[in-house]
């Protein structure tokens, strides 16, 4: 089955009838052949939540010789519709380009706990290429029968299986799957091929997606219509935990051709032109009752150090008594990160189409097979007769794993007993975000007569132990978490809080940075020499040094109001330094960010194009939490509703970026989409340091936040 044939009848208007399910696709392709790895029943891939030991992945190739790849994972910018094809493509010896890519559809995909955590590559590309691998040598297996040659004097290119003594003799993989359907089991292991074998993997590969996108031919949930289809308007409350204590539908009522549907403070109004259900929704008067609450994004950390629970131990070493008595000086800071947005280009969307007994539904979502249960509780059917099909989704950030726009388009579907489509306005994507957590860091960090750092006590609230571990030498040690992460303590938080790209990495990894640097400079050594003096980890080592030489860093003070800084962590396997130059205005307190390299080892690098789209990403998002994200709110009602107080980065803010990614052959590859974000509030903030001598440790640094530290 091609991706165009796929596209066109799972993109398109199709009755529920015709909705094919993994049996009856494979009926549909026929005269292909069909491999299976070691997969122990079929029935995993329908739904089981669990996945076998050795293999969490299957292919299809079909009489054409193309290859269809199936993945549970889903495509949302990040490019590994085109990473996962080279692995493919690579350990199968087809093509690239004859390898066509079936994301996040539940029917015809096997199970997957969502696209989150930079896992895709790490996790799923090594079983992928494993089955792969053992296609290959099933095909070859099969070549060696027909054309009667030894399987050792047989080898593979291009889809074609041909004799090592006479290249006449060959057979392609279409002409042996033609017809058939084999199902075989191999019985001793296959390696999958080394770095120095690799001939797609480890070659810059333009994405796979982009023509698609630029031309604006690329399927998003919005863009999907069904015949009958309705838009649905929802009315939110002012605020979080807010209840309804009357409401009046008359005037919406009066509205042509509108439905509204009801149950309980659940309100939706629909239509078949969505301007007419959100105008409609706004002649609704309705009364809330709104509890009182002192909270904002001021007072909300000490609240959070009030609501902490004890604490939990995650490292450990030494003796912090120990280490406070034999410290030459002690520095002691409190660090605050406030709530940031996911802010998504796309908003949450969802369409489902339900018929009584059955669903389809298209989602913009990270996890398809969590939409799949929750959009089956909501219309009261087995999760086995709802198929999810994901199209492209438009940014994620950690946002779209919760599925509550699926559960709103299945309520409403099932109350309405049409096709619905909800699609969040972009109030409503503030108003129901499930933001990062805000946070308090509170760091002890002790030198001893050498000036290394000989105590280090780091107590982090409410943002999670993701990069809460220091990587340095340090003799006497503890880290403690308070609270978790996002889930949390109950009512920590005065809304939903959820993961955000390298979710708590960021806040840890300024803190920690900011520190280690006010530790160099109350010795007056260079950051760049005092964090070298702290490490033994050689891989951490080469990391610096090597984006110090590409830097071109020079222990010497910089000119006034221009500044350099430095940060360095680990996120998802991967090892990132970062260097920065920053231009501060002394009287407005503006940071302009003038040039930043990033360097990364990721261990085996299998699309190094791929992986520098998403370096540069990472550092442009990242000046986002760094410079002027933070969501304003007053008790549970969220001030910011558009990008009009929201600030993301714009174009004028970009700086020179540059990346490198090293070589690093001898280690499987690693998580590529979140490790550069994590070190740009540090180095962002030390570069303003360096650049006016104001240390400001609460994030966003914004104006005022940095005109308040050069006054301190």
């Amino acid at each position: 089955m091609s991706l165009d044939k796929y596209l066109e009848s799972n993109f398109t208007d199709t009755p529920l009838e015709t909705i094919l399910n993994r049996r009856d696709f494979l009926k549909m392709t026929g005269g292909g052949i069909l491999i299976l790895f070691s997969l122990r029943d079929i029935s995993f891939a329908q739904g089981s939540h669990s996945l076998p030991d050795d293999f969490n992945a299957f292919l299809h190739i079909d009489e054409h010789g193309s290859v269809t790849c199936f993945t549970g994972k889903i495509e949302m910018g990040q490019g590994i519709i085109t990473s996962l094809a080279q692995m493919l493509a690579d350990e199968l010896d087809v093509s690239l380009d004859s390898v066509e890519m079936v994301m996040g559809d539940t029917d015809l995909c096997p199970y997957d706990r969502g696209t989150f955590g930079s896992m895709s590559t790490r996790f799923f590309g090594p079983p992928l290429r494993q089955a792969a691998a053992e296609a290959r040598r099933v095909l070859i297996t099969l070549a060696s029968e027909k054309m009667h040659i030894p399987e050792k004097q047989l080898a593979t290119d291009d889809g074609t299986i041909y004799s090592q003594k006479n290249s006449e003799q060959r057979v392609t993989y279409a002409q042996l799957t033609k017809g058939q359907k084999i199902r075989r089991h191999l019985t001793e292991p296959v390696s999958v091929k080394s770095p120095k074998e690799f001939e797609i993997m480890g070659q810059p590969v333009n994405r796979r997606d982009a023509h698609e996108k630029v031309t604006g031919n690329a399927q998003y949930a919005g863009d999907i219509q069904v015949s009958g289809m309705v838009y649905a308007s929802i009315l939110r409350p002012p605020s979080h935990a807010a209840k309804l204590k009357s409401v009046d539908l008359s005037d919406a009522k009066g509205v042509d051709g509108l439905q509204i549907v009801r149950d309980g403070d659940f309100i939706a109004v629909l239509h078949k032109y969505p301007d007419v259900a959100m105008d409609a929704r706004d002649k609704i008067q309705a009364e809330w009752d709104v509890p009182k609450s002192s909270l904002n994004e001021k007072t909300i950390f000490d609240h959070l150090l009030e609501a902490a629970p004890p604490g939990n131990t995650i490292a450990s070493g030494g003796n912090l008594e120990t280490g406070e008595r034999d410290a030459e000086s002690v520095i002691e800071q409190t660090y605050l990160d406030g709530y940031v947005a996911h802010a998504p280009m796309e908003p949450h969307t969802a369409v489902v189409q339900f018929d009584g007994t059955s669903a389809k539904v298209w989602a913009s979502t990270q996890t398809p097979f969590s939409a799949k249960e929750e959009a089956a509780r909501e219309l009261g059917i087995p999760a086995d007769n709802v198929r999810v099909i994901t199209p492209f989704v438009g940014g994620g950030f950690g946002g779209k794993t919760r599925n509550l726009q699926v559960q709103e388009a299945a309520k409403i579907a099932k109350l309405s007993g049409k096709p619905v489509q909800v699609a969040w306005s972009r109030s409503d994507e503030f108003f129901e975000d499930s933001f990062r957590p805000a946070a308090v860091v509170k760091v002890k960090g002790g030198l001893d007569d050498t000036g290394k750092i000989s105590l280090w006590d780091y107590n982090v609230y409410f943002a999670g132990e993701r990069g809460a571990s220091q990587f340095y030498n340090i003799p006497n040690h503890r880290t403690k978490s308070y609270g978790g992460g996002w889930g949390g303590v109950p009512g920590a938080h005065p809304f939903a809080t959820g993961a955000w790209r390298a979710p708590a990495n960021n806040t840890n990894t300024f803190a920690r940075e900011s520190h280690v640097d006010m530790l160099a400079a109350s010795v007056d050594i260079d950051p760049v020499e005092f964090r070298l003096q702290n490490l033994s980890d050689a891989r951490m080592k080469r990391v610096i040094n090597t984006a110090a030489d590409n830097f071109g860093w020079k222990p010497t003070k910089s000119s006034p109001n221009t500044g350099f800084g430095i940060a360095c962590g680990t996120d998802a396997g991967t090892y990132v330094a970062t260097m920065a130059e920053v231009e501060v205005d002394r009287k407005s307190g503006q940071v302009q960010v003038k040039r930043v390299l990033c360097t990364q080892d990721m261990g085996i690098c299998i699309n190094p194009e791929g992986a520098t789209i998403q370096m540069e990403g990472c550092i442009t998002m990242g000046m986002g939490y760094a410079l002027s994200e933070d969501v304003r709110f007053k008790g549970g009602d969220i001030l910011d509703k558009n990008f009009g107080t929201y600030e993301l980065p714009k174009f004028s803010w970009l700086p020179k970026i540059e990346t490198v990614i090293l070589d690093h052959q001898e280690l499987d590859p690693q998580g590529g989409g979140e490790p550069a974000i994590i070190t740009m509030g540090a180095v962002i903030a030390n570069a303003i340091y360096d650049a006016v001598g104001a240390r400001v440790v609460q994030l966003p640094m914004t104006p005022e936040r940095v005109k308040a530290a050069l006054g301190s």
